[in-house]
């Protein structure tokens, strides 16, 4: 195979702070060339560099031994690279084919868009990608996983030479994950290179040729992924073995359940009915679109319910609206921490207090006593921010997890529920979120975790519900629960069959 990419000597700072420290890296043709590290260690930074996003400091780029700059999004298309980026850049306003050729629609007679063959061209490319929806549906109406599978079409519709993939299956199913490694497969064999970023180790072992390791912005080596691995690659990820403790402390199920939750029915939601003890990790799995969302939704009071019934402590509570979930001691921290978690352009004080603001004053804003409660929370969760005055919005994803954490945790809740708690975060970081969680919960916290990853629910639930159709499927001891246990659940729910 020969060599399409070559980045020699990369340097890139922000500010005071050396993003890239002279980085190495090459791409051969038909290959996937997977790039690991924790948040923060310059795989993005990277990354923007080759999409024209950002420009290096110093070193060079050659595409086919030529020597480029890379001036803007739009150079970077002419030299056949196209980038998926972790944070979708589609409009939620737009239609589906609208979305997919957004600045180049295809013209017709007079000068007109021709509508027709921008359907169709997009009927194409949603074919490749296995994606089952409506050109002319509106993007904002579709759920996260099929936006991604948009997102990915968009992509593919360059016909790019160098593909460059930005965690990409952080929000897609099982299903759409091996929908898009054929068309990787397929993409190889045609030659295109592709860099490959995910946090999910087997994902890299699974799909990918080479895998590189980045640290605070160097160069950890580049390996065969055959000739390394998982327990080598985390090791060089983050300088130290990441050990995920199985050993759990066991909850006192007896007496009176912290959360009891009653039939809750909706229009999509099935008599949901379970229960949660004090000091207890409870799990939920499933597919996506399975439910699990939705019904911590409506415990939230962020979902208008038909009927069911809420108690905490023995107490029924009525859960209108996120007020009065709050009030009764219940927390949630979405799943979308940039669109419906973080006001990004605040700084993390501002957030951290964002959900007790009566904590810091009725008559007036103590700011003082905010920034200080930022600070002990950017201490305690170890936050890797200069202080409670950086904006959240520049902050890695890992960090900004742990500043909506913060937020909740500021209110001290009875329940926690954290929907997809550690996606796109990094292997040294999704450790130390475990280790909070089991903490919260030695402590007498209710923790629900709504997790897509089975590793994490098994490594950290002490039971386990199973979702499938808004209805639960089943509930499961931990002990002796497997992969693909749970998937067989999940997956055979509706059709029946006995498992």
């Amino acid at each position: 195979m020969s060599t399409i990419l070559r980045c020699s000597g990369l340097v890139k700072s922000f500010g005071g702070v050396r993003a890239l420290r002279g980085i190495d890296f090459d791409l051969r043709t038909g290959e996937v060339h997977a790039l690991a590290g924790e948040n923060g260690a310059g795989k993005s930074t990277l990354m923007h560099l080759l999409a024209g996003v950002h420009h290096p400091d110093g070193g060079t780029i050659e595409i086919d031994g030529r020597a480029v700059s890379i001036a803007d999004e739009h150079a970077a298309q002419q030299l056949g690279i196209s980038i998926v980026y972790q944070e979708r850049s589609l409009f939620n306003l737009l239609t589906v084919a609208e979305n997919l050729f957004v600045n180049r629609p295809p013209i017709g007679r007079w000068g007109m868009v021709d509508e027709g063959k921008m359907r169709r061209d997009a009927q194409k490319l949603l074919d490749e990608v296995n994606v089952h929806v409506d050109p002319d549906a509106v993007l904002g109406s579709l759920p996260p996983a099929q936006q991604q599978m948009i997102e990915i079409a968009k992509a593919l519709s360059f016909r790019s030479r160098i593909f460059i993939l930005d965690e990409p299956t952080a929000a897609i199913t099982v299903a759409e994950t091996e929908t898009l490694f054929r068309v990787m497969n397929g993409l190889k064999a045609k030659g295109v290179g592709m860099i490959y970023i995910s946090h999910r180790l087997e994902e890299i072992f699974q799909v990918a040729d080479r895998v590189t390791v980045l640290k605070d912005g160097a160069s950890q080596g580049t390996w065969n992924v055959k000739d390394i691995t998982p327990e080598q690659l985390v090791s060089r990820m983050v300088g130290r073995e990441a050990i995920y403790q199985h050993v759990r402390r066991v909850p006192d199920r007896g007496g009176v359940p912290r959360l009891q939750v009653s039939g809750l029915s909706d229009a999509f939601l099935k008599n949901v009915t379970f229960e949660a003890y004090k000091g207890e990790i409870l799990g939920f799995a499933g597919l996506a679109g399975a439910g699990r969302t939705e019904t911590a939704m409506a415990i939230f009071g962020a979902r208008p319910l038909i009927r069911g019934e809420i108690h905490v402590d023995g107490k029924l509570v009525t859960v209108h609206k996120p007020r009065d979930a709050m009030e009764a001691g219940i927390a949630y921290v979405t799943e979308d921490r940039r669109d419906f978690g973080l006001f990004l352009r605040m700084n993390i004080g501002e957030n951290v207090a964002a959900a007790d603001l009566e904590r810091f004053g009725h008559w007036g804003f103590n700011q003082t006593l905010m920034m200080r409660t930022a600070r002990d929370y950017i201490q305690r969760l170890r936050i890797a921010a200069p202080g409670p005055e950086a904006i959240s919005g520049k902050l890695s994803g890992g960090n900004q997890q742990k500043v909506l954490l913060s937020r909740w945790l500021l209110r001290k809740p009875k329940i926690l529920i954290v929907d997809e708690p550690t996606r796109g975060i990094d292997v040294g970081t999704k450790a130390e979120i475990y280790d909070m969680l089991r903490s919260l919960a030695d402590g007498g916290t209710t923790v629900i975790v709504i997790s897509s990853d089975l590793p994490e629910v098994l490594a950290i639930s002490n039971r386990v519900i199973v979702m499938r159709e808004g209805a639960i499927a089943v509930e499961l001891p931990v002990e002796g629960a497997t992969e693909e246990v749970i998937m067989r659940h999940a997956a055979l729910f509706e059709a029946g069959i006995s498992v």
